[in-house]
């Protein structure tokens, strides 16, 4: 029997991302031609942890970013597939999600609050934003596909609506209810066994600027390619990570996180498992051997490539390892843009990166990695970007 017409536009509408055509060269991230619009029937997922200033202030960053990717691997879990759009924010993040799941991801959401509040002692606030909503209050929401590896692909947003819809979550607005104490999420995968990343150039600096009105955009993009020409000028687009990867650590120290990520039942065993495949790998990559499928070289070098140290979501956002000359001319740019009125930003050093990432499996290619600065990093930069837009 052939599919019914409103079948065939559910598949088409929940294959969007992962049929949008990808672009491989990131300084094309500004170029409205590589974004297409988010279909109607879809929603946003916001999430960001309420009062995160105070969790940085008392040296809990590395739990904040494990609370913002727990809300992506939630979702990713939750709906069983990896080609949804999603941006990592530091101390939220953000999920786009068809109709086919926005039950199960309400689910989800409601589950990962639990479990941050229970585990982590922190608050997620959580909302589920209509896409038609924001198109009725004249914004938009296109998406981008950034092809940073063979088998990963990131998302890209722009059209102002992202930010809407993390503006109308802080206003209280389309909340997702915490579920019953106890509940909680699918985060199989989500893993936190890298230990800070230090500075190879001077520092790690998470930068994030954004338009100072879409009708200026065209200058804006003038801008974003400035910055991403002086950053790359070191190579690797100023990559935190050597082209090689980081080395594997013998003992990480974000191994107590990832356990309160299984059941109470199981987290001794999960424990014991963790320290004795993070030994192993440590051993292989420092005698250079294999263990069957997993090659510690080959793994590492993914791990850099597929990291999202730059992206785009209502701005350019990215945490980057660069000299004080290159930091300079950066700075200078972006305050000759504010004064011509083309863009405000926000920025934030410190002297090293985290990373948090989502591994389904160490044998395939398809690893996540999340990169932040160690000491703040986008939410202290989105602390300075608000200080910006209010003066």
């Amino acid at each position: 029997m052939n599919a019914l017409p409103a079948e065939v536009d559910r598949a088409t509408s929940d294959a969007f991302f992962d049929t949008a055509p990808a672009f491989a060269e990131f300084e094309k991230v500004a170029d409205a031609d590589n974004y297409r619009p988010l279909p109607d029937d879809w929603m946003l997922a916001a999430a960001d942890i309420v009062n995160s200033s105070e969790a940085i202030a008392a040296g809990r960053y590395k739990v904040v970013n494990m609370a913002g990717a727990g809300v992506i691997s939630a979702i990713l879990n939750a709906l069983g597939r990896r080609d949804l759009p999603f941006a990592f924010g530091g101390d939220g993040a953000l999920v786009a999600v068809p109709s086919s799941g926005i039950e199960a991801t309400r689910q989800a959401l409601a589950a990962v609050k639990t479990w941050v509040a229970e585990e982590l002692g922190l608050d997620l606030r959580a909302a589920l934003v209509p896409v038609t909503d924001i198109r009725a209050d004249g914004l938009d929401v296109r998406v981008a596909r950034f092809q940073a590896g063979p088998e990963v692909t990131y998302a890209m947003f722009t059209g102002g609506g992202a930010s809407w819809a993390e503006r109308e979550m802080k206003a209280g607005r389309y909340a997702v209810a915490a579920a019953p104490p106890g509940s909680r999420p699918d985060l199989e995968g989500l893993s936190c066994r890298w230990n800070p990343i230090e500075t190879r150039n001077g520092e790690i600096v998470s930068i994030i600027v954004v338009p100072q009105g879409w009708e200026t955009f065209a200058e804006f993009q003038k801008v974003i390619s400035d910055i991403l020409a002086i950053a790359g000028e070191g190579g690797q687009g100023g990559h935190p990570l050597p082209a090689q990867g980081p080395a594997i650590p013998l003992v990480a120290k974000g191994v107590g996180y990832e356990v309160r990520a299984v059941a109470a039942g199981g987290r001794l065993r999960r424990r014991v498992r963790i320290y004795l495949e993070t030994a192993l790998a440590h051993v292989l990559g420092r005698l250079g051997l294999r263990a069957g499928r997993f090659d510690p070289a080959f793994y590492r070098a993914d791990v850099a490539t597929n990291s999202d140290f730059r992206k785009f979501d209502d701005g350019l956002k990215m945490t980057i390892d660069i000299d004080t000359e290159r930091l300079s001319r950066i700075e200078k740019r972006l305050e000759e843009a504010v004064a011509a009125g083309h863009c405000r930003y926000g920025l934030h050093r410190q002297k090293s990166a985290l990373m948090t990432c989502i591994v389904p499996s160490p044998f395939t290619r398809d690893h996540m990695h999340f990169i932040d600065g160690a000491a703040g990093g986008y939410a202290v930069a989105a602390r300075n970007l608000k200080a910006a837009l209010s003066s």
